[in-house]
């Protein structure tokens, strides 16, 4: 008897509508071209099947497509309110000393005025001082240089989203599937 590389999780992601699929994809990764890429790609025969599609999407996004990406991306230092992911994603800046929050607040500034967008890191068990050993290293870097490492952070915390995704025991489509009312 053989088993299905798909978990429930993918199942789900798989069958749902494509209206309910995209928001939850959107709200992994703001970036349209990359959820209409991975959203193109279903059905995934497997979990890594979909990663790939993602790194793929990433890869290809243009300046334009990673700029809307990267604009729903709140500072290091002041996860969006109200929002559970980027307040566990930031956590080990949350429980960073004043000063070093300080700290992290006036290089974002200064990172915002070099490269014009928020710096961009996959937060998820990195530590406060980690966070700003790399943006105190990264605010040297050239745009160039800047945006494949933003591309490369962005890969991981879809990654990471993504999987996220996969483990939510009803998946935020439920209701589109079960025809559960709102």
């Amino acid at each position: 008897m053989s088993s299905s590389p798909t978990t429930p999780g993918l199942a789900r992601f798989n069958a749902a509508g494509d209206g309910a699929a995209r928001a939850a994809l959107q709200a992994i990764c703001a970036g349209r071209a990359w959820a209409d890429a991975v959203l193109g790609g279903r059905p995934y025969p497997t979990a890594e099947a979909l990663y790939a599609a993602s790194d793929a999407a990433t890869a290809a996004l243009t300046a334009g497509g990673l700029a809307e990406a990267m604009a729903a991306h709140p500072p290091i230092g002041r996860p969006e309110p109200g929002d559970p992911a980027s307040a566990r994603e930031q956590r080990g800046m949350a429980q960073a000393a004043p000063g070093l929050r300080a700290e992290m607040r006036a290089l974002n500034l200064a990172y915002q005025d070099k490269f014009g967008h928020v710096f961009l890191i996959c937060a998820t068990g990195l530590d406060a001082a980690h966070m700003l050993d790399a943006i105190r290293y990264r605010i040297d870097n050239t745009p160039e240089r800047e945006r494949e490492i933003v591309r490369q952070e962005l890969g991981k915390i879809n990654r990471i989203r993504l999987a996220r995704l996969l483990e939510d025991p009803a998946g935020p489509y439920a209701r589109e599937q079960e025809g559960a009312r709102p």
